[in-house]
This record gives C-alpha cells, structure tokens and sequence, in this order.
C-alpha cells in the first residue's frame, strides 16, 4: 500500500517512546485461536489482508520506523479489528520465513511494534530504504542446508531446495532477484558464503559452504533454534490440515 511510506505515530527506534518498556516476546507468538470470529474470515478476504500487511511491513523496516495496531488497521486493515489477530500472526510469520526479519512488540499497552533482523545477520544493512526487500530468511534457509549436508552442500542440492520454493536460477525472483547472482556473487563478496569447486571432480562440481562473515554474526546452534522456532509458530500460526489433507500433502511429498 501507498500509506507503508508514511511516517509512524510512533518515533524510530534511535528514539524510543516509552524506553522502561522493554520487548517482549514476538509478535507472531499471537494464534488463530486467539480471536474466534477470525475462523469465519472467507479464505479471499484473509489473503487479501494478508499480502498486503506482507507489504507494508517491510517499508516500516526499511525506513527504520514503529508501527502500531492502530496504524496497522487503519492503513491496511481498513479497521478489521476481530481479524487482527489471525492476520498480524499471519503475516508475521510469513515475514520471518521469507525475510528474516522478526516482529517484536515494544509497548504492551500500546501495541507498538519494531522489526528486527534475525539471528543478528547484518546482511540487509546496506539496503537503502524502499528499493530491495530484506533476505536474510533465504540466507538462513541456505546456512540450514549447508549444515544438513555435512558442512558443504552441493549445489545441485541448493538449487533443488530453491526451485521448490519457487526461487529458480535464471529467472529474477520478485524478492531475491536472479538466485544464481545472490548466492554465487553478493552473499560470497560479503562473506556469508563460500562457493568453490569440489576437490578432484571433473566434471567440474560446486558446493556451498558457510562464509567467514557468517560464522562471525551467527551460529550452527542459533540456526537450529531458529528453524525450530519457526516451525512451532507455524503450527501454531495456521489452521492444522484435516487428517485427509494430512495424507494427501504426505503422499505429495
């Protein structure tokens, strides 16, 4: 939405506006079951607000500025406030998974909110406001893979576990942009990532290992934890599948 671009009610976070408030826990520890009239949203409506609160989030943290409930239903919600709930921990959540980025409450009373990147990874400081979404959760899915493979993961595996995602080398995804350039090039220059040939292939082989700069602003165990993490709020976060659903994606899969 146009509005994501204007200013907070709230000051930016180099100013707080009530500092003896510290944070709390994340804001995407809100459930459906929080609010019961969220379960008759019709399924459209729900995924309208939605994408379009997966909009304005990360304009706020671009521009290094708050947020509130009350900015979040005026602007984007249209005053929905029995559907904030579902739709906030909605968003929240999808925010974290595709962004890296984690939604914090700062006033309890208020319902002030502050974005923050994840695990303390550093690699969307150089963003200038508006112009490139964060992408550290596709930093941390690929650390993830890395560890699962034995500290070095192919790359064929890498860009197996991305096209499932939709996020495809040679085409230019609307978030992350062209895969193989991001991965290969930016993240390797700034350290996260190491992309080598593996010892003695030919045909030629590659692989990925963590980077230098990655060891220094995380570890294997935060990535663990946040995976988890991720994956508890998940199930928490959206309705469970019926048990036909269940066996249905499982046969898929």
């Amino acid at each position: 939405p146009g509005s994501g671009r204007g200013s907070s009610s709230a000051s930016a976070p180099g100013a707080p506006t009530r500092p003896q408030v510290a944070a709390s826990a994340s804001a995407s520890s809100l459930t459906v079951s929080s609010v019961a009239t969220g379960e008759f949203l019709p399924p459209e409506a729900l995924k309208e607000m939605k994408a379009n609160l997966i909009k304005f989030l990360p304009f706020k943290y671009l521009a290094k500025e708050l947020t509130s409930q009350a900015e979040i239903l005026k602007k984007v919600l249209r005053d929905n406030q029995e559907h904030f709930p579902v739709v906030f921990s909605q968003a929240s959540h999808c925010l974290e998974l595709v962004c890296g980025v984690e939604v914090k409450e700062v006033d309890p009373r208020e319902h002030i909110y502050i974005m923050v990147p994840n695990l303390g990874l550093t690699c969307d400081v150089m963003l200038s406001s508006g112009q490139s979404m964060p992408k550290a959760g596709l930093l941390v899915l690929i650390l993830s893979l890395i560890m699962q493979n034995g500290d070095r993961a192919p790359e064929e595996k890498v860009w197996g576990a991305l096209s499932r995602l939709g996020v495809c080398v040679g085409s230019v995804h609307c978030v992350f942009g062209e895969p193989r350039t991001l991965l290969t090039h930016v993240w390797v220059q700034e350290g996260y990532l190491e992309y080598r040939q593996v010892p003695y292939s030919y045909p030629a082989r590659y692989e990925f290992l963590w980077g230098p700069r990655a060891y220094a602003e995380t570890s294997k165990r935060e990535v663990m934890a946040f995976l988890l993490r991720i994956k508890e709020r998940a199930s928490r976060a959206f309705p469970p599948l019926s048990a036909e659903a269940a066996r249905e994606e499982d046969e898929a899969a």
